[in-house]
């Protein structure tokens, strides 16, 4: 966040710095050209400076450089920290536990560390510009110098000692902007290499160059033989947003995840999947719109391979509701226009209706146009599913993927969310992770998920007659 912000600024600098180093170099080329016609003896003595601010800008400039790289890798890390932790969901849990001193005192040192390298930072520019300042001062006392003893010898005139005493002064000046300039721009270079190793990043799912469209679809889900292991990461992500920022990243890629999985999910129907936790189910459920791509095997919707598809028109016919959905820090209606802005506000009332959501906003002040807060926080857990479920409606998907979506609702919110899941599962085909298995005994096909594998398939009364880890389940849950 930090480098999509205060980096892309300081890279902006570059510009301003680009412009003036321009007008300098065009200033110092006329001085030296008028100097040498007055005298080049006192022009030769002026510029002998030269390897001073050569030594001052060897020594100086890389320590300012890695101070500006430590800054700003610095000041990400205490983005992060503000970002994650003092958010609404992330304060809760500080107050809950207890931890407002230690995250205080965590959060003072890193401030401190951040505070002290700035003051590290300004040190070495203010000791940089000095030294220059300083050499500068010495050519110029050299001058008045060797060009008094020229008048006294009579080799030069005072008016001509006095015009190179006026243009020593013009001489300098753009030489120490030039020095100057060339730490600015190794600083914002600094800058650009941290904003261009996020835009540079690999795409780990691109369209193939010959994508098609997914026109109309009917919403028929296939996975044949379906394996997958998550990539390695060096492949997906920068290595200077990983721990430490300086340790390499692995090459492996993961344990195979999934293991020849195969299910159809025909459309208008339901498909279950259950299992333990860590079983796959969610990898599986993400194959669907290609979040990831698969290691073997094809996910095929309507008999076309997703990899051939256009990831725009393959991700317009899904739609996702999770267990905990993410709402922005904006109005009902503009969280609402997300999935479809040209819908009208009929169309928007339509759609809560229909998710038994609508009542609810119309009882507030504000009504759509109310701020549901920092990812949603204004508004209940059930609330916030119900506005998910308007917000799929709208969309209109062929294919609903629900993730454990009623899991950590109460009986009651529960049965009001499943009200509006059953209004937006009519005639779409719907791939349901679920913990209650209360709410799929009706999926036209339950899928049992085991350690990457599918160990049972089948109707509610199937598997419970069959036994099994779906009936172990089952009678589990029903004991609680």
């Amino acid at each position: 966040l930090n480098r999509m912000s205060s980096d892309v600024v300081g890279a902006q600098a570059t510009v301003g710095t680009v412009a003036t180093v321009w007008s300098d170099i065009c200033l110092l080329t006329s001085v030296i050209i008028a100097m040498l016609r007055l005298s080049w003896q006192v022009t030769l003595a002026s510029l002998a400076i030269l390897p001073l601010l050569v030594v001052i800008d060897k020594w100086l400039s890389p320590r300012i450089v890695a101070l500006s790289r430590q800054r700003m890798q610095l000041q990400g890390t205490m983005s992060a920290t503000i970002a994650e932790r003092f958010n609404v969901s992330g304060a809760l849990l500080v107050k809950l536990f207890g931890r407002r001193g230690s995250e205080r005192d965590m959060f003072a040192d890193t401030a401190g560390t951040v505070r002290d390298t700035g003051l590290s930072l300004a040190m070495a520019s203010r000791l940089y510009y000095a030294s220059l300042a300083f050499v500068g001062a010495l050519g110029t006392a050299a001058v008045y110098w060797l060009g008094a003893r020229a008048v006294i010898n009579g080799s030069l005139s005072i008016g001509a000692l006095v015009a190179l005493s006026l243009y020593v002064s013009r001489l300098y000046s753009p030489l120490t902007d030039l020095a100057s300039a060339r730490v600015d721009l190794l600083g914002s270079l600094v800058s650009f290499e941290r904003c261009f190793e996020i835009l540079d990043a690999p795409l780990s799912i691109t369209d193939a160059p010959d994508a098609i469209d997914l026109n109309n679809p009917r919403g028929r889900v296939e996975f044949d033989n379906v394996t997958f292991r998550y990539p390695a990461p060096s492949t997906v992500s920068v290595a200077s947003l990983e721990g430490d920022g300086e340790s390499p990243l692995s090459d492996e890629a993961s344990d195979e995840i999934l293991h020849g999985v195969s299910f159809v999910a025909e459309p208008g129907t339901l498909v279950a999947l259950v299992g333990p936790s860590g079983a796959g189910k969610t990898t599986m459920a993400n194959l669907v719109p290609r979040l990831y791509e698969v290691t073997g095997g094809a996910v095929s919707i309507d008999g076309i391979d997703v990899r051939s598809l256009s990831l725009t028109s393959l991700r317009n016919a899904i739609g996702v509701v999770t267990q905990d959905p993410h709402l922005f820090h904006d109005t009902i209606e503009h969280n609402l226009r997300y999935a479809r802005a040209s819908a009208t506000t009929e169309d928007l009332h339509e759609a809560c209706r229909r998710a038994r959501i609508h009542d609810v906003i119309a009882g507030l002040p504000d009504g759509y146009d109310t701020v549901v807060g920092e990812r949603g926080y204004r508004l209940s857990g059930g609330e916030k599913q119900r506005l998910a479920i308007a917000r799929l409606l709208l969309k209109d998907p062929a294919i609903v993927i629900l993730d454990e979506a009623t899991s950590h609702l109460d009986a009651e919110t529960e049965a009001l969310v499943q009200d509006a899941l059953n209004v937006a599962l009519a005639g779409r085909t719907a791939i349901v992770i679920a913990h209650r298995l209360s709410t799929i005994h009706d999926a036209d096909q339950i899928l049992v998920v085991d350690a990457g594998r599918i160990t049972q398939r089948g109707t509610h009364q199937e598997l419970m007659a069959t036994g099994g880890l779906y009936a172990e389940l089952t009678e589990r849950l029903a004991a609680r």
